[in-house]
């Protein structure tokens, strides 16, 4: 698959695939703490509702109310009433299973029948297997009464082995008609009716007069709870991919519309490419947004990489013209030095020669420090420098004075003595009399002025005259006038430096150049 087809190269994609991952996360554990707030909910009102039950029942019981008058008719309210023996003594009528175990049929407590004397009667075969039944029963009754005899003797040894009390009572024993206040909640399934469903039983003690301590047991459908989680969570499964897939389509939309200044802005810059036309510039959208300071940029740059071309392209043209003219002045000598020996003017030679070097090294300068070569790290003394390169000057029509402090700076010693020279061979071309040099600090700054008594620079003019090839008396010959290269090399080495070149009116009339450096920390 190519580059520019791959489902996920474009920002709109990966924006829209983004942007859905986090909302289906986000849906996702929104939707389960739902689902479990609301079966948290149903359980907990389920609950109440089979303690509610429990309790009253219980509450039947504790009021000596018979098992057969237990109102135990609500259907969907299971019951059921356990003995101390465990055992079932009543329980709803339809109550089927419980936990997957059937509910046993509830017996009545076997009761003690008094004996009675046998009486003769007509019928004296009758008399005697009544009084056989008689006995039997009071076997029963008998047997029955020493086995929950010896149960109750059982639980009391228990009771003293666990730490009771001596008279066999537990601490958490209830009293003569009391209902305890603690509940026991389980969930288990029940088949009442032939249905089986997931019932929240309660558990309830109740101790009664007649009939000891009692346990009802009470439980509540969970069949409501689990209808309304399992619609919830239908609803979400349905609701969600369309939630999702809506969100995914107006995420598209509306990334597509954002970007689009985005696709004009990318459009323009190939077609400016392509006709390399810098002129150009790229749509700005009437927004405040990041994409139209991206356009006002990408003009800015355009303007920038403009002027810069526009730029290079007269510096090539200056320079050419620069050099054609002691290029052709040095040949034409060479030419007639060649054809009349006696007519070569050998010191014209070698001053065009000078010239035309002086030229190229300028123009190789210029070249290094627009391609950001940077200053080397030594320390400059000023003071030392201006007197160093003052005494290389001894052909000067003009003696410079100096007046300096001792000032450090960080950078090119040869780059800043190349500064100094220009500014004082400029002064050396207007200066009448009087040319002054000073070093001094102020502040952090280091400063170095350059100072004539000529005819000055116009207000107009001050800027101008740091551009490459401008010379602001176009009458003046270029012998004498130079390229007009000085002034741009001294600004741009005093840019590089940290620093800044700049001209005004000297005091005693004239032109001042100063030069501000950072002195050295």
């Amino acid at each position: 698959m190519s580059r520019r087809f791959r489902p996920f190269a474009s920002v709109r994609a990966r924006a829209t695939v983004a942007a859905t991952v986090v909302v289906a996360l986000a849906l996702v554990a929104a939707g389960a703490a739902v689902l479990l707030s609301l079966r948290s909910s149903l359980v907990d009102q389920a609950d109440a509702q089979a303690d509610s039950a429990a309790r009253k029942v219980a509450s039947d019981l504790a009021f000596g109310v018979s098992y057969d008058r237990l109102d135990l008719s609500d259907d969907d309210k299971p019951v059921r009433v356990l003995n101390e023996d465990g055992r079932v003594v009543a329980h709803t009528e339809d109550l089927e299973r419980l936990s997957g175990e059937p509910v046993k049929d509830v017996r009545p407590e076997p009761k003690a029948t008094p004996t009675r004397t046998p009486e003769r009667s007509e019928e004296p075969e009758d008399s005697d297997a009544e009084d056989a039944e008689d006995a039997e029963d009071a076997d029963d009754a008998d047997d029955a009464a020493e086995e929950k005899e010896d149960k109750k003797e059982e639980k009391e040894d228990a009771a003293e082995k666990a730490g009771g009390s001596d008279d066999g009572s537990d601490d958490d024993s209830l009293k003569p008609s009391e209902i305890d206040d603690d509940t026991e909640t389980t969930e288990r399934s029940a088949t009442v009716d032939g249905e089986t469903d997931d019932y929240r039983f309660a558990a309830v003690r109740v101790n009664t007069e007649s009939k000891g301590e009692l346990t009802v047991e009470a439980g509540a459908s969970l069949t409501a709870e689990q209808n309304a989680v399992t619609t919830a969570l239908t609803a979400m499964l349905i609701g969600f991919p369309l939630l999702l897939a809506v969100i995914a389509a107006v995420t598209w939309l509306v990334t597509r519309r954002a970007l689009r200044p985005v696709d004009a802005i990318r459009g323009e810059m190939a077609a400016i490419t392509a006709s390399e036309d810098l002129a150009r510039r790229v749509p700005e959208p009437d927004t405040h947004d990041e994409i139209a300071r991206l356009a006002r940029t990408t003009n800015e740059t355009l303007a920038a990489l403009q002027t810069s071309v526009e730029r290079q392209r007269r510096f090539v043209a200056d320079a050419s013209h620069e050099l054609r003219s002691p290029i052709a002045s040095l040949r034409t000598q060479l030419e007639v030095g060649a054809a009349h020996p006696e007519l070569l003017d050998v010191a014209g030679a070698v001053e065009d020669t000078v010239r035309l070097q002086e030229l190229a090294a300028d123009l190789l300068l210029l070249a290094r420090l627009d391609a950001g070569e940077k200053p080397g790290q030594g320390r400059v003394e000023l003071a030392a420098l201006t007197r160093e390169e003052l005494s290389q000057r001894p052909a000067d029509r003009i003696p410079v004075t100096t007046k300096l402090e001792s000032v450090e700076v960080a950078g090119s010693r040869g780059q800043l003595a190349r500064v100094l020279g220009n500014l004082v061979t400029n002064a050396q071309r207007h200066a009448r009399s009087r040319i002054t040099v000073t070093a001094r600090a102020d502040g952090a700054w280091a400063v170095l002025e350059v100072a004539d008594d000529g005819s000055g620079v116009p207000p107009a003019e001050r800027e101008r005259i740091f551009e490459r090839f401008v010379r602001l008396d176009d009458a003046r010959g270029r012998d004498e006038g130079g390229a007009g290269l000085g002034l741009a090399i001294a600004r741009d080495v005093a840019a590089r430096h940290g620093g800044t070149l700049t001209v005004d009116e000297a005091s005693g009339g004239g032109a001042r150049f100063t030069l501000r450096l950072p002195q050295a920390s």
